[in-house]
């Protein structure tokens, strides 16, 4: 029992090192313009943002609770969707595809450079995600 779970540890903690890869975009322009633009594309693709996550926001009240002084972000916020067609057409492909759900995509200024990103999916149907999470991007960085 005590191999089983060292086994399942290592494959949970291979797929967080997976899962904290990500794709991200340089934006020209003010972070302002870019949760505009980020938002736009989302919603011109007919998706509703569930959430919009303020995590530089929170990161910057909470840092002296925690005892830092570091800014890891002037502002950084993460756009939470889903998509009803590509959802089921990707849980119907492995229902495991839950734990993607919902989709994510950022944008932070971090010392005055604003980026634009994603986290990226496992090769199979996730990848028909991460193409739209691309597209969304791409949209909202031109």
């Amino acid at each position: 029992m005590r191999q089983l779970f060292s086994i399942l540890a290592l494959g949970f903690l291979a797929n967080a090192a997976v899962a904290q890869d990500a794709t991200t975009y340089p934006f020209d322009g003010s972070f302002d313009d870019a949760t505009f633009a980020v938002e736009n594309a989302i919603i011109g693709k007919g998706l509703v943002i569930d959430y919009v996550s303020h995590t530089g926001e929170m990161l910057n009240r909470t840092g002296a609770d925690v005892g830092s002084d570091v800014e890891i972000f002037a502002a950084a916020d993460i756009f939470l969707f889903c998509s009803a067609q590509l959802s089921r057409e990707v849980m119907e492909a492995d229902h495991m595809n839950i734990a993607y759900c919902p989709y994510g995509i950022f944008v932070a200024d971090r010392d005055g450079a604003v980026m634009v990103g994603y986290r990226n999916y496992p090769d199979g149907a996730m990848q028909k995600v991460q193409a739209l999470l691309d597209e969304i991007v791409q949209e909202a960085i031109q």
